[in-house]
């Protein structure tokens, strides 16, 4: 027996198998630690939706308000999902641990402890103790998420679209059950801070007219933001909508633009927020009272349709002066004076040698000062650097790009007609210079004022109560504002006169480049801005022009030969041979080597792999789709090229072949007076 002792099981061999009976040590040596629950795949990464608000004990509520205050969303497990998890919302476990030391969960478990007391006093009908515990409810503040999603200030700049479409969709909606007046107000103001920033320094760069609403993108700090503006009519608020989720939304969006609202105006020189007193529809307050006028007209604008959001550019002026003069201080107009001193140096140092020179000019007539040239120059730096100013007082400046925009209305006057959504009209308006009246109360221009130069209308026709208006205004549609500002350029106002037929409304936000397709008015419009001559008949594609020449090709093979020149039909008709021979040489040689082309191509894809081969074939269906839309893009065009008929009826095709034949026809005329002939004459062939 050996070494075996009476009493003791004989050890099973070390390659004997495993049974339960086996101790755990040589468990592990065989097979491996046992992995703990939770502890691995799947549940040590996500955790299901109802096992996170058991861990963080809130209900479904509250736990959606803090994953949304938070920033936390629901993720997608990558790889295989077991069968009986199939369907279920995952977190992240690091974000629910975040959650767990979140300070505002505190404060949820505090409120729900509070409203079990207030539930209780009224349920016992102790109004007085319930009242009284009512004005103790805990409070919080979520300042501090801001700052940890958003570090800088850029981070928030750039993320602030969907807070902007939020609070300007809250500010068009009514108050109703679902959105408390108090929340609706607010909105009304955030995006009247907005709107009232964004057209004082000229930040609007783009806007589009679409069916959800109206698109505008400012270029704020060199960030682009980008906002929809829904339209102005009657919001019915349908009833599948959660509207608590879209106020949770709205709680983080508004302490967002509070923080980034009061940055931008604080680096224009402005207190955030403006201090407004109602003093008869007028705005004071400090160095801000130009803006201070456009946030009160701002607000007025959403609260009541009759409203509007210019700038009452009267009375802001009026009071400019007096606010700038009480809040600048002593070292700022010692700057001031001393620029202003610099600027007309130039204009003293030549009216002074003009004074010295007087006696010199008497003997020599030849010599003169040019007094116009340094005058000219230093008022026009002048009145650069005035316009340069976001507001006047303000060490703020424009960059050229929004000075260029500022100059694009200076000096016109829109009026607005009643039927016209003034909102998105009037920032634009005010973002590009210009100055904006409308019919309704507190108007700051009259419909009879002669300082009018465009008068807003969307009608079919004008009524004949505008016939006793003053002629210097033209009357456009409201589409010739967002036109031309977006591609920066007056654009002639007959495509937008009242009653016509409006050009198409391009989108600034299409790169053409890149579609490989370039509209027939965006191509017009081009020429305008290059200083070019647009020709309305011009405007028909490169095929209406291969057709008209075919036309006329045929109709000139109709034209027999004269019997006096038989001699000069045979000599032409030996020269078209001969240029026939020749292209029909080079039109051989070009299809010979688009052949050769072909063949490498294809024995180059024969020496791909597999995987190559399939990347290049999904590279070609891509690019043909791509092609295949611009073929449909160019169809439709041709079409309604086609159908478009002028006054006499003639479409764009028809007026093309009038045209060059008529142009023909001069040149045959001229070339006939010197005893030649452009006709051509072919020899009758005997048969």
């Amino acid at each position: 027996m050996g070494n075996r002792i009476k009493g003791k099981v004989k050890r099973k061999s070390i390659k004997a198998a495993l049974s339960s009976s086996v101790g755990s040590k040589r468990k592990l040596s065989r097979m491996g630690k046992k992995q703990k629950k939770e502890h691995g795949g799947l549940e040590a990464t996500f955790i299901g939706r109802s096992k996170c608000l058991r861990m963080l004990q809130v209900t479904l509520k509250d736990f959606r308000r803090l994953c949304i205050l938070k920033g936390i969303y629901p993720r997608q497990p990558l790889g295989r999902v077991p069968g009986k998890k199939k369907g279920q919302t995952f977190y992240h476990i690091k974000d629910i641990r975040a959650i767990a030391h979140e300070p505002i969960l505190e404060k949820f478990r505090e409120f729900r402890a509070f409203m079990k007391k207030v539930r209780r006093a009224a349920g016992r009908n102790e109004r007085d103790e319930a009242l009284r515990r009512h004005a103790t409810c805990p409070t919080y503040t979520i300042s501090h998420l801001v700052k940890e999603r958003y570090p800088r200030f850029q981070d928030g700049l750039a993320d602030i679209d969907d807070a902007l479409t939020l609070t300007f969709l809250f500010a068009a909606l009514p108050a109703d059950r679902g959105i408390p007046s108090k929340i609706a107000q607010k909105a009304k103001n955030l995006a009247a801070s907005w709107g009232a920033y964004c057209a004082t320094t000229c930040s609007i760069t783009k806007s589009f007219i679409s069916v959800k609403g109206v698109y505008v993108e400012a270029s704020v700090q060199n960030i682009p933001v980008r906002w929809v503006v829904p339209h102005s009519f009657t919001q019915h608020l349908p009833t599948d909508v959660d509207y608590r989720v879209m106020m949770t939304f709205f709680e983080f969006y508004e302490t967002l633009l509070d923080f980034l609202l009061f940055k931008l105006y604080s680096d224009i020189g402005l207190r955030y927020p403006v201090p407004v007193k109602d003093t008869g529809g007028e705005v004071i307050g400090g160095t801000s009272a130009i803006l201070g006028a456009n946030l009160r007209a701002l607000t007025n604008a959403f609260e009541s349709s009759k409203g509007s959001i210019t700038n009452v550019v009267k009375e802001s002026l009026e009071q400019d002066k007096k606010a700038v003069g009480e809040d600048e201080n002593p070292k700022e107009e010692n700057e001031k004076s001393r620029k202003t001193r610099e600027l007309l140096k130039s204009v003293d140092s030549t009216i002074k040698k003009l004074e010295d020179e007087d006696g010199e000019e008497e003997e020599e007539d030849e010599e003169e000062v040019d007094l116009a040239g340094p005058l000219k120059v230093a008022l026009d730096e002048m009145a650069e650097e005035h316009n340069r100013a976001v507001v006047p007082g303000s060490k703020e400046e424009l960059d050229d790009g929004a000075l260029k925009r500022k100059q694009l209305f200076q000096g016109l006057t829109f009026f607005l007609s009643r039927e016209i959504p003034r909102g998105y009209l009037e920032l634009i308006c005010l973002a590009y210079g210009g100055k904006v009246g409308w019919e309704g109360d507190n108007s700051p221009i009259p419909m009879e004022d002669p300082s009018i130069t465009h008068h807003i209308v969307d009608r079919p026709k004008l009524p004949n109560s505008y016939e006793s208006l003053p002629k210097s205004r033209e009357y456009v549609q409201p589409q010739w504002i967002l036109d031309s500002a977006n591609f920066i350029i007056m654009l002639p106002i007959a495509k937008y006169a009242v009653g016509s037929q409006l050009p198409p409304h391009l989108s600034p936000w299409v790169d053409n480049e890149e579609e490989g397709y370039k509209p027939a008015y965006l191509q017009e419009i081009e020429k305008l801005k290059n200083g070019e001559t647009v020709d309305s008949n011009d405007v028909a594609v490169d095929d209406d022009e291969a057709v008209v020449e075919e036309d006329m090709a045929e109709k000139e093979d109709e034209v027999k030969p004269d019997s006096d020149t038989e001699e000069e039909g045979e000599s032409s008709e030996s020269g078209e041979d001969h240029d026939e021979d020749e292209s029909a040489k080079k039109s051989k040689a070009e299809k010979k080597r688009e052949k050769e082309e072909k063949e490498a191509h294809e024995l180059a894809k024969t020496m791909m792999s597999r995987k190559a081969t399939h990347l290049y074939g999904r590279m070609q269906h891509g690019l043909a789709r791509k092609q295949d839309k611009l073929d449909e893009l160019h169809r439709r065009r041709k079409e309604i090229d086609g159908k478009e008929k002028d006054a006499v009826g003639k479409t764009v095709l028809k007026q093309k072949v009038d045209r060059l034949k008529k142009e023909r026809k001069t040149v045959e005329d001229e070339y006939s007076k010197t005893d030649g002939s452009m006709k051509k004459n072919k020899k009758r062939r005997s048969t």
